[in-house]
This record gives C-alpha cells, sequence and structure tokens, in this order.
C-alpha cells in the first residue's frame, strides 16, 4: 500500500487580492489546503483555464461566492495524489488524476496543491499528458452534457455554434459519436479544424449567416447566446417546430424562455456538475481515439495574466492551459518520494 509523502507546509498559487483585469492574478505563498471527509489531496501538474475563471477575476458571476483574499480560481486540474481519504480508496498517492475543482467557493487549481472531491476525480487518461487532461474536464462535462440533454443520436440534426472553442470542440465530436449529423458554426480560419473534428457541415459565420443557410434543425448546442449579433434569438428560427435550444452562457440572454415560447421552440440553460463518472466515460473516448483535445496555448502559472489575456482575446481553438509544475517528470518525483517513504516505514518495522 502506498505510504503519504512527506509534503511542504507551502505552496506557490497564483491569485487575485481583488477582482479586476488580468493583471490582479500574482503569485503567492499559501499554506496547503487541508483534504477532508472524501477529499483528496492532488499535487497538481497542469490547470485549465475557461471563461468562468476570467468571468470570476473580473468580479462577475460565481465571484458572489468568493469567502476570502487571496482568492485562488481555478476548476480544471490534472496531477497526482498525495493523500487518499481512507486506506482501500480506488486511487492513491502517486496516481495520475484529473478532475473539476469547485472554485472559488473554494481555493481553486491555479496553485501547486488542491484539496478536491473524490466525486470530481477520475484517472487521467493513459494516453495524453497532464497538460492535455487539464484542459478537458469543464469543458467536456459541459459539452456531454449539453449534447446528451439535446438527445443527439441517429437521424437527428443538431448545430453547434462557436465549434472550435473549448467546449465546442467537444461538442461536435460527442455529437458525431453519438450518430448526430453536425453542423458547426467558425470562423474562415476554423473551418477544416472544425471538418477534422467530424462536422459534417461548417458554416463560416464571417461570410455566411448560418439563418439564411438552415431550417428544421433538432437541437441547437448555443455556446453564444446573444452577446454576439444576436446568435441566440436567430437560432430560434432554424429549430424544427418543439426543437430544442441548449444554452451555456447563463445570463447571456434573459429573454430567451419567452422567445422560444414564442417561436413554438423549447429553450434551457445548462450548468455543469463535477461528475467524475462521466469523466471516467470520457477517458475512455480519449483513450480509444474517438476523442481528442486540443491545447491552443500552454503557459507557466507565473504566467497566469498572460493566459487570461489570451482567453479574453477570443479566437481560441480548443483550451489554454497553465504548466503548475514540472509535469511528468514532477510526477515520477511525488511517486518515487511516495515509494520511498512506504519503504522507510517498512524498514522501521523491520
Amino acid at each position: 500500500m502506498p505510504m503519504n509523502p512527506v509534503l511542504p507546509t507551502h505552496m506557490r498559487a497564483l491569485v487575485i487580492d481583488r477582482a479586476g483585469g488580468p493583471d490582479e492574478l500574482h503569485l503567492a505563498e499559501l499554506p496547503l489546503p487541508l483534504a477532508v471527509g472524501d477529499e483528496l489531496l492532488v499535487r497538481v501538474v497542469a490547470a485549465g483555464i475557461n471563461p468562468i475563471d476570467a468571468k470570476t477575476r473580473a468580479g462577475s458571476g460565481p465571484a458572489a461566492v468568493i469567502p476570502g483574499f487571496p482568492a485562488v480560481l481555478g476548476n480544471d486540474f490534472s496531477g497526482v495524489v498525495v493523500r487518499a481519504p481512507y486506506d482501500s480508496f480506488p486511487l492513491q498517492p502517486g496516481d495520475a488524476v484529473y478532475g473539476m475543482a469547485r472554485a472559488p467557493r473554494i481555493a481553486g487549481s491555479y496553485a501547486e496543491y488542491l484539496a478536491v472531491s473524490s466525486l470530481s476525480v477520475a484517472r487521467k487518461p493513459s494516453a495524453i499528458s497532464h497538460i492535455e487532461a487539464a484542459g478537458i474536464p469543464l469543458a467536456a462535462l459541459t459539452a456531454w452534457g449539453m449534447v446528451t440533454l439535446a438527445q443527439a443520436g441517429p437521424g437527428q440534426r443538431m448545430l453547434v455554434h462557436a465549434g472550435s472553442g473549448g467546449v465546442g470542440h467537444f461538442a461536435v465530436q460527442f455529437a458525431r459519436h453519438l450518430g448526430a449529423h453536425v453542423t458547426a458554426t467558425g470562423s474562415t480560419a476554423s473551418v477544416e479544424f472544425l471538418r477534422r473534428l467530424g462536422a459534417h457541415d461548417v458554416i463560416d459565420y464571417t461570410s455566411t449567416r448560418f439563418d439564411d443557410e438552415l431550417r428544421g434543425i433538432d437541437s441547437v448546442i448555443d455556446l453564444i447566446g446573444n452577446v454576439h449579433d444576436n446568435t441566440g434569438t436567430r437560432s430560434l428560427s432554424v429549430l424544427r417546430p418543439n426543437g430544442l435550444l441548449v444554452n451555456a452562457p447563463t445570463g447571456s440572454w434573459p429573454t430567451m424562455q419567452e422567445e422560444a415560447a414564442a417561436a413554438g421552440v423549447r429553450a434551457t440553460g445548462y450548468k455543469v456538475p463535477a461528475d467524475g463518472r462521466v469523466l471516467d466515460a470520457i477517458s475512455a473516448l480519449i483513450d480509444n481515439g474517438t476523442v481528442r483535445v486540443n491545447i491552443d496555448q500552454v503557459f507557466d502559472l507565473a504566467d497566469g495574466a498572460a493566459a487570461h489575456r489570451a482567453l479574453e482575446g477570443g479566437h481560441t481553438r480548443g483550451k489554454i492551459v497553465l504548466r503548475v509544475t514540472d509535469l511528468e517528470q514532477d510526477a515520477a518525483r511525488v511517486t518515487d518520494d511516495a515509494e520511498r517513504a512506504a519503504t522507510g516505514d517498512a524498514e522501521s518495522a523491520a
């Protein structure tokens, strides 16, 4: 049985001391988090960044539940277990895991160590690196939830907006895997990328208005809402009667329900749960090559402000990830530490 390694008392973390722009993000030394109950303590190797992180940093969305400052943001992580809840727990020190934290209500993944509920964690897909794995959880879980809520399947025609983005590039792949006929919207630069992901049809929004081309769509995965060119409202006109629009950027379209009812279609928002069981299913699709994650840019933890600026600049193809530690070399070191601790304890008992 692996033993818990000796841990430092403090860690590096990327924090904010107040809401504001990207430059509010800075490195600080914080005490290690304490894992309690069913929680795992994870040595974070890489952390994905998401639009919700930038909104929180800026003081909107979930910022209202930040318990105090300095605050550590970040939901997505990939790393190595260093503390398990109990001796026979399936994940033990040295195991590579990934998952979704619950920032900002509790400290997030922009740090060297993270305490996270065991229900939010899964084994890292073996076919990919920690950098790649860190780009998966929140976006893939969101895409999976939206696509399955829309009942993607054979014979269904589905439209995915912003198909080359973090959530979108997973939604295209999941919908195609489930048998739907997928149409995706994207920029000129993303057309070939979307085709490689499996989109049957791609509409370049810079030259073609999707609502001039489409009718009778069964469902729309709306990752834009009305924040740009009334995309949400225009999407209602391409749905068949009683078709379904699933919207993720909640708050982006306050009149969604009323407009959908007037158009004779259905609409719903979606909020993603941190579900390790669904991540296990996604891991299988990653490992067998059915689904892939596209990492657009990688930044060191100290360059978190630049990473947020890149995210807010738009046009990200896939995900942006923070390199928190020395990646696989660090993971190997943690495993070696655990093994040495186990050997030392055995020798002391002899």
